[in-house]
């Protein structure tokens, strides 16, 4: 069978939803210094459906505010642009990650579930290393699976094909899936993300997430590219959203190295990630 062009993947890619244009005027507002408060308060609190995700994530036991946040107002606020950020895509993205991905063996719900798992990781896992941004790590972590929503209707075609390439081969599942597809999920994930414009740093923690050796480190410590790597490792490792290749990637340990942590550090993360779980209800909540 010949390979996928690349004229019918973006065709796949362009009929996602874009991101509303109400959630990309928020983005612009907090990154603009001169924006205020109010301004991002009635952007946001004329899409009810919106507000209301918002501020389930708010109030979810990962976050652990000691009041509660109420109204949209509160959680700039309480939470600041920066979180206030990640919440709001988190939100937004909610109902595209929420799908079946029947293609790799994922019930409805169990996508988003692996993608706020790893996100939140993520951000545990930033601040634990010290980088610089916890919250452009949450987005990694939420958005590092997206190329699976757009790549699902080739992968149950051609599945069986794939998993018999892995047994053969012996190869990660998505070095399967470049062979038989054409591309692989991480590859298409990165074209969703520039079609979203988010910056460079994200497309490419999209991009090579599993394979964070392929790009040049100059700096020996761990980047974005690989705590998102160690951020979906850990969250498969507990089980969460594994799907038909979960278990098929390795975890790079020069990734390990370079961030700096031991098994325990990833242990104690784990362990954190499933008391903010505790309200998985709320946090699937649509």
């Amino acid at each position: 069978m010949g390979k996928i062009s690349m004229e019918e993947v973006v065709a796949k890619i362009d009929e996602l939803p874009a991101i509303p244009a109400l959630v990309m005027r928020a983005l612009e507002l907090i990154d603009d210094p001169r924006s205020h408060v109010n301004q991002l308060a009635e952007v946001l609190s004329s899409d009810q459906a919106l507000t209301a995700k918002i501020l389930r994530l708010a109030n979810s036991a990962y976050y652990s505010f000691p009041r509660k946040v109420a109204t949209i107002t509160d959680a700039i606020v309480i939470l600041g642009f920066s979180t206030l950020k990640s919440l709001i895509i988190a939100a937004s993205t909610y109902n595209l990650l929420n799908r079946e991905v029947e293609g790799y063996g994922l019930a409805q719900g169990e996508l988003w579930k692996h993608s706020i798992s790893c996100a939140m990781t993520a951000r545990l896992l930033a601040k634990r290393i010290r980088f610089r941004s916890a919250e452009t790590a949450f987005v990694a972590g939420l958005l590092h699976d997206i190329g699976k929503v757009v790549l699902n209707a080739y992968m149950k075609e051609e599945f069986e094909e794939i998993l018999k390439y892995v047994e053969t081969e012996q190869v990660p599942f998505m070095k399967a899936e470049k062979e038989i597809l054409g591309f692989d999920h991480a590859e298409i994930g990165a074209k969703v993300a520039e079609k979203w414009n988010f910056p460079e740093e994200l497309v490419k923690a999209i991009r090579y997430h599993h394979e964070p050796l392929t790009v040049e480190n100059k700096t020996g410590k761990a980047n974005l590219i690989d705590i998102t790597h160690l951020s979906d490792a850990i969250v498969l490792m507990m089980g969460f959203g594994l799907g038909v290749d979960g278990l098929m990637y390795p975890i790079e340990e020069v990734v390990v190295e370079r961030a700096g942590i031991t098994m325990n550090d990833l242990n104690e993360i784990g362990n954190k990630l499933i008391e903010s779980l505790a309200d998985t209800e709320l946090l699937l909540a649509s």
